[in-house]
């Protein structure tokens, strides 16, 4: 920097007539405070002047004055005087051109905006005595000088109050009782302004267009800190949500364990079947894996079988394979296109059982699924049981995450559910039904989109209970495209927003119907309906703090909820018997897969509350269920309770 500058006064103007610095007549004290208006330190600080009658210099950041207009209105009422010290803070000597020029004429909006002056003060951001100003700093001084600011820096420390000195001060408990021991200093006869100090003219006027854009980004700050706000409250709420998931998830299925090592030891009200049973099979275009399932049916331990395959108007050779799988045991319905509903309805009506097991064409089934499944059936109060599906074709990316949420967010829900005594579906790839319980309620019904889901809800409002028979396994083939597997799970939400709605009120009834509608309902409701629309908060303010605000602290938070989820994850996987090698896949299912099923939860919402209809779309099958069976990882049964 130059000498005049390294040796002169903290105030410096650089005009064409070259470099000016001034410094405050003896016993004259201009007092600045950088950084704020603070909510907290800038009332204390005006009443403390206001005690002594001194007026002092405020610069302000532009960020922190368009957030508080009503601190800078009052600190020009009281007669103090303002100046810009940037934007955000930032440090001139290393912003770039457009980063530069934004830091200081955004500052001068918002002044505008909120007292309708233009500062011609500058305190550039860390700097302090003159001696401070070299390098690039002393670069970006020149070229703010040539924007038509004065710089005003601050004496150095060894300059005593007797001899004049402009005082450098933050907004902080320190400075406030550095400020409160100069203003008792008898040594100093003012205490004044800058500007007042050396002459100088402090303001300009804005031009009407700069008022106007000054207003506009205070009104658009304070939006800004409303929504701030808010997020941080559903922050918390969805973060809340979502820990207490996990915690429900955890406790439930160790109690859900300790259940089965219980019925293990033989207790005496379990009773077992082997009444013979009736596999319902409709079936729409499934030939590519129509006999697979029916031969993992036919390989059934349990051999008492009626397998109806109600061909539900199939234009390719689904009904002609299944009448050539050459078992008696197997018979054919033909109807005309109807929907799943109907062609389980129709296949009701051709059950010669009294045990009914709906399935899905696409399923393929472990040999003992059967006669496991129907098991809890034994006793009186049992009305349905659900199955554990897994994903048969896991070999794409997608279908990994598929995996880990069947066995994570399907599978451990359904154990919470038991011990609940709420479970909400039976899903349509293995379910076992009681045919008369089915019947009661009324057959299947065509109400909903997710039928699964509705004719569990029915039987739970009639009073029977819904158990899950983890050791019951299917394979069931999983969509390998966005595309197919948004049509699928928006089908899905769709339908049990459907199904809640028709049967809400469960939440007043008594017994199971009560018990399911207090607590599958509520469930529901804020797990699979609030938290998806909650969640996106949590990766967005993530995002927000790592630019915006402390990055390590917002990547802390978020890795903590991410352990949270693998380490429940790595247990369900435990439970299931499947490998935890499948969780390195978990943090890129996070990022992506979890936010598109936010959206389809989203949007199936928005479609429900605006009446939309939604029509059946049917995946397109590759019979690809049982690419996972006797594989490297083959599914580890437990004992049958």
């Amino acid at each position: 920097m130059p000498d005049a500058v390294a040796r002169g006064g903290p105030v410096i103007g650089i005009n064409r007539d070259g470099i000016r610095t001034g410094a405050m007549p003896a016993r004259t004290v201009a007092l600045t405070f950088d950084g704020g208006p603070d909510p907290v330190w800038t009332p204390r600080l005006l009443d403390l002047l206001r005690q002594h009658n001194a007026r002092a210099t405020f610069f302000v950041h532009g960020a922190q004055a368009a957030r508080h207009p009503e601190l800078v209105r009052q600190i020009r009422a009281e007669g103090h005087e303002i100046g810009s010290n940037t934007y955000t803070g930032a440090v001139l000597g290393e912003a770039s051109a457009p980063r530069f020029r934004a830091e200081l004429e955004l500052t001068q909006s918002a002044l505008a905006g909120a007292t309708g002056e233009r500062a011609q003060l500058l305190r550039m951001p860390r700097t302090t005595s003159p001696d401070t100003l070299c390098g690039r700093e002393w670069q970006a001084a020149r070229r703010a000088a040539g924007f038509g600011y004065v710089l005003v820096a601050a004496d150095k420390g060894s300059r005593r109050p007797a001899q004049g000195i402009v005082r450098q001060l933050g907004q902080t408990e320190s400075a406030y009782q550095e400020a409160r021991r100069l203003l008792r200093n008898r040594a100093v006869e003012r205490f004044t302004t800058v500007s007042d100090g050396l002459g100088l003219v402090p303001y300009a006027s804005p031009s009407l267009l700069e008022r106007w854009l000054g207003r506009g980004l205070i009104h658009v700050t304070g939006l800004g800190q409303v929504f701030s706000t808010a997020m941080i409250w559903i922050l918390g709420v969805a973060g809340g949500l979502g820990v207490l998931r996990l915690l429900l998830l955890a406790l439930f299925a160790r109690a859900h364990v300790r259940r089965l090592e219980r019925f293990r030891t033989g207790a005496p009200w379990m009773r077992e079947t082997s009444e013979p049973v009736t596999v319902l099979v409709p079936a729409y275009n499934e030939e590519a894996g129509i006999a697979a399932t029916l031969r993992s049916l036919l390989d059934s331990t349990h051999r008492r079988l009626q397998v109806v395959v109600i061909d539900d108007g199939s234009t390719d050779r689904t009904a002609d394979i299944a009448e050539n799988m050459g078992d008696g045991r197997v018979e054919v319905v033909r109807q005309v296109n109807a929907g799943k509903a109907a062609a389980l309805n129709r296949g009701l009506a051709h059950a010669r059982y009294d045990i009914v097991v709906m399935v899905d064409a696409d399923t393929v089934f472990e040999p003992d699924a059967v006669e496991r499944i129907v098991q809890p059936l034994a006793h009186p109060a049992v009305g349905a049981v659900s199955g554990n599906t897994k994903v048969g074709n896991r070999r794409s990316l997608l279908a990994r995450w598929q995996h880990l949420e069947y066995v994570f967010g399907f599978n451990l829900d359904r154990r919470m559910f038991e011990v609940l005594e709420c479970m909400p579906t039976v899903p349509g790839a293995i379910g076992a039904f009681r045919r008369d319980a089915v019947i009661g309620v009324g057959g299947v019904s065509e109400d909903t989109l997710a039928e699964d889901t509705d004719l569990t809800m029915a039987l739970w409002r009639s009073g029977w209970r819904v158990l899950y028979e983890e050791s019951a396994v299917a394979w069931t083939e999983v969509p390998t495209s966005l595309r197919q597997l948004w049509r699928q799970r928006y089908r899905w939400c769709y339908g049990t927003l459907q199904a809640m709605w028709k049967h809400r009120g469960a939440v007043f009834g008594t017994g199971p119907a009560g018990r399911f509608g207090r607590r599958g309902l509520t469930y529901l409701a804020l797990f699979q309906v609030a938290l998806p629309l909650l969640a996106p908060v949590i990766d967005v303010y993530a995002l927000y703090g790592v630019l915006f605000r402390d990055p390590w602290e917002s990547a802390a938070v978020w890795f903590a909820f991410l352990g949270a989820q693998i380490v429940c994850s790595g247990y369900a996987l435990r439970l299931d018997g499947e490998p935890v090698r499948a969780l390195w896949s978990m943090p890129f299912q996070i990022v992506v897969y979890r936010q598109l099923m936010y959206l389809v939860v989203i949007q199936s919402l928005v479609a429900l509350l605006l009446g939309n209809r939604l029509r059946w779309q049917r995946m397109k099958r590759s019979g690809t269920a049982a690419e996972q069976i006797g594989g490297p990882v083959p599914y580890r049964s437990v004992p049958m309770r």
